[in-house]
């Protein structure tokens, strides 16, 4: 499993509740620096002494409240207009007092979903440390919800508002941030509030409330699952619990010390092919690995510094030149790039040592090969990729896993319970989403449960339809030679489907900026840039194109299939060459590459060996690599599909 993902499911931390801090206070999402919602009415909620009188003030307005039995208040204060100018919020019963100040009144976002949108600006996107180091913006602040998987909904949260700095970006939602940076450049100086709700690995049943599940025929089996997983798990934790008492042996542990010198005979040691993980290997363990390299060094490059990439590593290393430790660090995506000193650059052979500690996931060098490169002061760069040696130090016991329960994401509302209703209803514009992954296996039912859990967001705000815009999934894995079957690509026709059902949603498509070894794609600004569209075009009224063509229509026609679009930007465009990734059926529903070509506002589809077309696919397959339809403003269409013929994720 990828690392990223792997990390996400592995932790999590319990939340502060109203119950941890006796007194009075304002809810944990009141806290400094943080940014209240412009022109809406403004819920403001804490904990006080039951039955206690408090009171509110805030901009000019005081409101007064009495706590419940369970020491909850809440008022609600009258819209303000967007403001840079610090604001506090007060609120004093008898002579207790809370406050939160440095507060600003602008745009306030959700960020939410699994791992594309955790995936931070310092864990190795594009340009990671130029854009994390030029990340000063005073006026944007940034809220991180915490991780929380609860079998019950939760009331409070533990995070707490920062303001936007290189340090508080580096482990923020990227695709968040770069979502607020557009869209805070395009409306001037307003400020931007981002609120990071995200964790790994999760799907989207497991953000969906327990009530609407279960309210829900096609997916009722959720609500099901979460309370026969509720009924067994005392049983089952018990079990757990027991298991632990008697750890396993480790299967394998070596006495690893001078692995890294010179003179090591290597007989025992097996090959391997970098980068990759070494679970794609079959070397299915958590452990110690150790990789060995001979390179030469030519004469030129004698007595300068060479630069020694290795690309990202999962977990950490420790990296020797020579037997001489030269680079050590800790970071499963991280690119290791070390300098081995001039003194140490001789002419002639060098061993590269590598000593990789794996602890979950899927271990190893697994960056590209260009990341892989010992560049000398002078002279060719040396490449790194292919044939290293292996062999393995320790392999660690296999543990027991915990049963599913209470603080796993995986189990359906844990997220919803836990990282969404602490936030309800605190005033935002609305909401963005980067998730769908691990839903692919069910896209059909996805059709339902991805609208019917925005519907309850919405419900549970009450402020209305709410924008919420999300991408849709981008291309991955290898790429097909012939046209075929994806359940990829159901998960985005699912996408496409809430698009088109559900008013006040947007989509951004990933379908060109996807890596094909990566889950994760590095492009993540031109993510939140295409997001970020869609709220100034829909939002805020700006005059410009906030998505790709998007199909319409399909009419047979002589031979061929007529393709119809709406968001066409400016008019329809094949980006680099002739258009590709089309594909053409006919009533035996054989799919065949087809020829396309553009004819004004559509694209005709044909193809020589089907005389009696039925239907047409566009950028139908988990990496359809090179689909090049665009409009001229530079957006990508959305994969579609003309017929409705089953699918293999079609649960009817």
């Amino acid at each position: 499993m990828n690392r990223l993902l792997v990390l996400s499911l592995c932790a999590w931390a319990g939340l502060a509740t109203a119950a941890d801090e006796p007194g009075l206070r304002l809810a944990h999402v009141f806290s400094d620096h943080g940014v209240l919602q412009r022109e809406k009415p403004l819920p403001v909620w804490g904990w006080a002494t039951p039955a206690a009188t408090v009171t509110v003030t805030l901009a000019g307005q005081s409101k007064t409240a009495t706590a419940g039995a369970d020491g909850r208040w809440s008022v609600t204060f009258d819209a303000l207009k967007a403001s840079t100018t610090p604001i506090e919020l007060v609120v004093t019963s008898g002579d207790a007092k809370a406050s939160a100040s440095d507060l600003l009144v602008g745009e306030v976002w959700i960020c939410s979903g699994q791992s594309n949108m955790e995936m931070a600006p310092g864990w190795g996107i594009r340009d990671s440390a130029t854009e994390v180091a030029a990340a000063n913006h005073p006026t944007i602040r940034l809220l991180n919800v915490g991780k929380n998987a609860s079998d019950k909904p939760e009331s409070d949260l533990a995070g707490a508002w920062a303001v936007c700095s290189p340090q508080s970006v580096a482990n923020f939602t990227a695709v968040g941030y770069f979502f607020g940076r557009d869209l805070q450049k395009s409306l001037g100086e307003v400020p931007v509030g981002l609120i990071e709700s995200a964790w790994g690995g999760t799907p989207a049943q497991a953000w969906t409330s327990h009530a609407v599940l279960a309210a829900t025929p096609a997916i009722a089996g959720y609500a099901k699952q979460f309370d026969d997983v509720m009924a067994a798990y005392p049983e089952a934790k018990a079990k757990f619990d027991e298991q632990l008492k008697t750890p396993a042996a480790s299967p394998t542990k070596l006495d690893d010390a001078g692995w890294e010198k010179t003179g090591l005979d290597v007989a025992a040691w097996k090959e391997m092919k970098l980068p990759q993980n070494w679970e794609a290997t079959g070397l299915n363990i958590d452990g110690v690995v150790w990789f060995r390299r001979t390179i030469d060094i030519p004469a030129t490059a004698a007595g300068k510094d060479l630069a020694l990439g290795l690309g990202p590593i999962d977990d950490q290393d420790i990296t020797w030149w020579d037997g001489e430790k030269i680079g050590a660090m800790t970071g499963w995506n991280d690119p290791r790039n070390y300098t081995v000193p001039a003194n140490l650059v001789t002419a002639g052979p060098h061993v590269i040592a590598v000593r990789v500690v794996d602890t979950g996931g899927a271990g190893g060098l697994h960056g590209t090969p260009e990341q892989m490169v010992a560049k000398p002061g002078a002279g060719d760069a040396i490449q790194l990729a292919g044939a290293w040696q292996f062999r393995v130090a320790e392999e660690y016991a296999t543990k027991p896993q915990p049963p599913m329960g209470p603080g796993n994401p995986w189990l359906p509302s844990s997220l919803r319970n836990g990282m969404i209703t602490p936030l309800i209803p605190y005033a935002i514009r609305g909401a963005i989403w980067y998730q769908g992954e691990s839903n692919a296996g069910g896209a059909y039912e996805y059709r339902t449960l991805f609208p019917e859990m925005i519907k309850d967001w919405r419900a549970a705000w009450g402020e209305g339809d709410f924008p919420f815009y999300f991408v849709q999934l981008a291309n991955f894995t290898a790429a097909p030679k012939d046209p075929g079957e994806s359940d990829w690509a159901e998960l985005r026709d699912a996408q496409f489907f809430t698009l088109r059902t559900l008013p006040a949603t947007g989509m951004a498509s990933g379908i060109d900026i996807g890596e094909a070894a990566d889950i994760h794609p590095k492009n993540k600004q031109e993510v939140g840039r295409r997001l970020a569209l869609w709220a100034q075009a829909d939002v805020h009224g700006q005059k410009i194109e906030s998505s790709g063509p998007l199909f319409t229509a399909a009419k047979v026609e002589d031979g061929r299939i007529r393709i119809s679009f709406d968001h066409l930007g400016g008019g329809l465009v094949a980006k680099d060459g002739a258009l590709k990734q089309f594909a053409i059926a006919g009533e035996d529903k054989k799919w065949v590459w087809a020829e396309a070509v553009i004819d004004g506002d559509t694209v005709i589809v044909s193809s020589a060996t089907v005389a009696k077309p039925v239907a047409v696919r566009y950028a139908w397959a988990n990496n359809p690599d090179g689909c090049n339809l665009y409009n001229q403003a530079g957006l990508p269409a959305s994969p579609f599909h003309t017929d409705d013929w089953k699918l293999i994720t079609d649960h009817r």
